[in-house]
């Protein structure tokens, strides 16, 4: 809330001595005396020249033109003091005094004038500022002479409040001393106060001041080292005064390099280009519509900089001097670059037949400090030279290629690298049995081969995978579990100086259980049946039992197996049957009874058959 000073109300007390008739008609040189209200007050007491011999005092009130204004006014010692008051209508009255002793004769007379103006003086005139006042300077507001007649009492001065802090200022000139405003849009109200005190309607201006210089951000700057040049652009943002150009002085963005003079545009944006291998420094600043800027000049914030790192040479990439005899597939390449460093997560090598234009086939390649490592799998290629490429990269994102080792011979390499190995397996039944041998000759002893198990079709089993450790002679053996029907290979997965080797893929072919009885060794014609049962075994199938067909077989002698009836496993591998004999061509023969699995599309077993039962009929 604004806070408004009161004015004094000037009261006459008597001041004949100060006070006479014959500089009343000089207001502005009684400016001080002037008020606003129309009350006044005689002392006897006061009056000019003293009290001594006089009893009484007679005063008689003027208008501006001499006329008598209301009755006379008598003041006595015992009563001193009486109020006069004036028309409310501004103007210079007079007072007259006439000091009378107690014989009523007139000692003396004395007169003073009374200043009274109660009138608005008109609004004030200030110059208001075009545009953004910079906050480093203590703001003056300019006046203009007031619009209008002046009150009788003329001009005192002017008041002025800033904010809603209430800011006081009481001023008499054409200049009001603000000082420094804060930061935004100021509002200020200025009263002209009139000679008498009386002010008028207050005039609000707004005044914008920006204390703070641009906020500069550099566009285009990398993460880490650029490869090539680069357009930097400074880019300047002030949320007050703001950025728009407007002629020399107006807001500009400036941008420089290495200690060089800046490249300056108006407005908000200013770019340089940048080549030059190395590490350059980028300072950059803005100056905002009020004038703030940021170049680190007297009283302005230091210019903002940046470091720019420019690497525009590739590495130099070579492979080792010479392969590692305990490991020569491990191809190893180093890359080295002075400025930007090796890339840490970028390179590669390849291999392609020596004297090829075949492309290059990329390897698994790990990536460290300056070292390429990838492992070629020899075994995989056959006999002959090969050759390797080798590509690295600087941080900066350089590329270079190298195909030669560090003492310059070409990076070529003579396959096979390894000792070659021979595997050799075979099956009998279910035990597998080989040996691992040296191709040129001699056993491999202490090493493992893996014997894996392919299981057919309908199998519950997964892949299986076992292994075995050469014997010192080489061989190995491995006695497998019965189960469904599999293909059997024996493998080396071979070491840093032997090749791997595979056996030959066996087949295994396995039957199935089945078990079958008669519920009696003899049947009589016509009488009670025989009752078939069994059951089928099938470790490792048991999903693919339900519904397996069994064909039930007979013979008798001199005759082959023939089939009489098939029948279906349950769940379980389960199935029965009862047959009457009812044939008198059967009476005292004796036959031979057997359960049959043919098998099925899905069925993981070879053809499976029981062991013959005998039935005698009579």
């Amino acid at each position: 809330m604004r806070r408004r000073r009161r004015l004094i109300t000037w009261a006459l007390l008597a001041t004949f001595t100060l006070l006479t008739a014959s500089n009343a008609s000089t207001p502005a040189a009684r400016a001080a005396e002037w008020q606003a209200s129309p009350a006044f007050w005689a002392d006897f007491e006061k009056f000019p020249g003293g009290t001594a011999g006089g009893v009484k005092a007679t005063y008689r009130l003027l208008d501006p033109q001499g006329q008598t204004i209301g009755a006379d006014v008598e003041a006595t010692a015992s009563d001193p003091i009486h109020l006069v008051s004036v028309p409310r209508v501004p103007g210079i009255y007079t007072l007259e005094g006439r000091l009378e002793n107690g014989a009523g004769v007139e000692l003396r007379r004395a007169g003073v004038p009374l200043y009274f103006d109660d009138a608005a003086p008109p609004l004030p005139a200030p110059q208001v500022p075009v545009g953004w006042l910079p906050g480093n300077e203590p703001v003056v507001l300019k006046l203009d002479p007031p619009a209008g007649p002046l009150p009788l009492s003329g001009i005192r001065g002017y008041e002025v409040s800033v904010g809603e802090a209430g800011v006081y200022i009481e001023t008499s000139g054409d200049s009001i001393p603000l000082g420094f405003l804060p930061e935004g849009i100021n509002q200020v109200e200025v009263m002209t106060v009139s000679g008498s005190g009386v002010r008028s309607k207050a005039r609000t201006v707004s005044l914008a001041v920006d204390a703070s210089a641009p906020n500069v951000s550099l566009q285009g700057l990398p993460a880490g080292w650029s490869s090539g040049p680069l357009k930097l652009t400074a880019l300047a943002h002030d949320s007050l005064s703001g950025m728009d150009p407007s002629g020399p002085a107006g807001p500009l963005t400036a941008i420089a390099a290495d200690g060089g003079s800046p490249t300056t545009a108006p407005g908000a944006t200013a770019s340089i280009w940048l080549d030059g291998s190395g590490v350059h420094t980028v300072r950059f600043y803005g100056r905002d519509a009020a004038g703030n800027v940021g170049d680190g000049g007297p009283g302005s914030p230091p210019s903002q900089t940046a470091l720019v790192r420019i690497d525009e040479e590739a590495p130099r990439v070579e492979f080792a001097a010479a392969q590692d005899a305990d490991d020569p597939e491990r191809i190893e390449a180093f890359v080295s670059d002075l400025l930007s460093g090796p890339s840490p997560g970028r390179g590669s090598i390849a291999v392609r037949p020596a004297g090829t234009r075949a492309s290059f086939a990329p390897l698994p390649t790990h990536i460290g400090a300056g070292r390429l490592i990838a492992r070629w799998d020899s075994d995989s290629y056959p006999p002959g030279k090969y050759e390797f490429l080798a590509t690295g990269f600087d941080a900066a994102g350089n590329a270079a290629t190298g195909t030669s080792r560090f003492h310059g011979s070409k990076m070529v390499l003579v396959n096979p690298l390894k000792t070659p190995v021979t595997l050799r397996s075979g099956l009998a039944g279910f035990h597998l049995s080989g040996s691992l041998r040296r191709s040129a000759g001699g056993p491999i002893a202490g090493q493992t081969v893996t014997i894996t198990e392919s299981f057919a079709a309908g199998s519950d089993r997964p892949l299986r995978s076992t292994e075995v450790r050469t014997a010192a002679d080489g061989t190995f053996a491995l006695r497998l579990t019965p189960g469904p029907n599999r293909e059997v290979t024996a493998s080396f997965a071979g070491t840093r100086l032997l090749s791997r080797a595979n056996g030959p893929t066996a087949h295994l072919l396995a039957a199935a259980r089945v078990r079958f009885r008669a519920s009696a060794a003899s049947a009589a014609i016509g009488g009670r049946p025989v009752v078939f049962s069994g059951r089928v075994a099938a470790p490792g199938a048991r999903r693919a039992l339900a519904g397996l067909p069994v064909e039930l077989q007979f013979s008798y002698p001199g005759a082959g197996w023939s089939e009489f009836r098939t029948v279906e496993v349950d769940g379980r591998g389960r199935f029965r049957f009862a047959y009457r004999f009812s044939d008198d061509d059967s009476r005292g023969v004796r036959f031979r009874f057997r359960a049959y699995v043919k098998g099925r599309e899905g069925w993981p077993f070879g053809p499976s058959a029981s062991r013959p039962v005998s039935v005698r009929g009579r």
